[in-house]
């Protein structure tokens, strides 16, 4: 039933906006976008998704920061076109397959890797009023521990790579997850590569969060 109500709820927010102000909007849609978020919560444990949503301000001040948003996604997406870059509430996952960072069995970056990883950097640089979550996944081939371990390796390649390019360390939060998050069931090869990942998830700070409530954010 909750599912049937949701897109009714929009619906009904978003028909209003036209006889809406600015921070009104801002409002309606800060609404929307929480309730479309507890839709895909409540499909599964997934906890960059948990995170994005646990950083949400909501109202006026949350449409200014996800307005900015939009802009700092498409430009990681023109960035690194391998990734998959979503919006999420007011905030931005990304996820890296592992098979484009890594060799299998392996937490040393590829050249290709390398590559992508300079690229995004830059843009965290550019946009540098962002915390940024990064978490190591990998598929249940081979032992809880092992896969434990050789996500948190996986995780901290990526920290020590953007922190190389001029990413401050103090902006990220790093965890790793081994076998315990899977996006997909692990009953083929196709989905175990899915699974073997590196997910992003970026939120506002508080001076982001400032600049928004004084109305200063472009």
């Amino acid at each position: 039933m909750k599912y049937i109500l949701i897109p009714a709820l929009l619906g009904i927010l978003l028909s209003n906006c036209k006889s809406m102000n600015k921070t009104q909007k801002g409002t309606a849609i800060g609404v929307a976008a929480g309730a479309t978020a507890g839709a895909i919560i409540g499909k599964g444990k997934h906890s960059v998704v948990d995170a994005l949503i646990g950083a949400a301000v909501g109202g006026g001040i949350g449409y200014l920061i996800g307005h900015h948003m939009d802009k700092q996604a498409e430009e990681i997406k023109q960035a690194v076109p391998d990734a998959q870059v979503t919006r999420v509430g007011e905030g931005i996952e990304m996820t890296f397959n592992s098979g484009l960072l890594f060799k299998i069995n392996s937490a040393t970056l590829s050249d290709e890797a390398i590559t992508n990883l300079s690229k995004v950097a830059g843009v965290f640089v550019k946009y540098n009023e962002t915390n940024i979550l990064i978490e190591g996944h990998t598929d249940n081939t081979g032992t809880p521990e092992y896969n434990m371990d050789l996500s948190k390796k996986r995780a901290y390649a990526v920290s020590s790579y953007l922190i190389s390019k001029g990413v401050s360390a103090s902006r990220m939060d790093i965890k790793w997850y081994g076998e315990n998050q899977p996006k997909y069931p692990n009953d083929n090869e196709s989905n175990r590569a899915l699974n073997r990942r590196v997910e992003l998830g970026i939120t506002a700070n508080d001076k982001m969060k400032q600049e928004a409530q004084q109305g200063k954010l472009n």
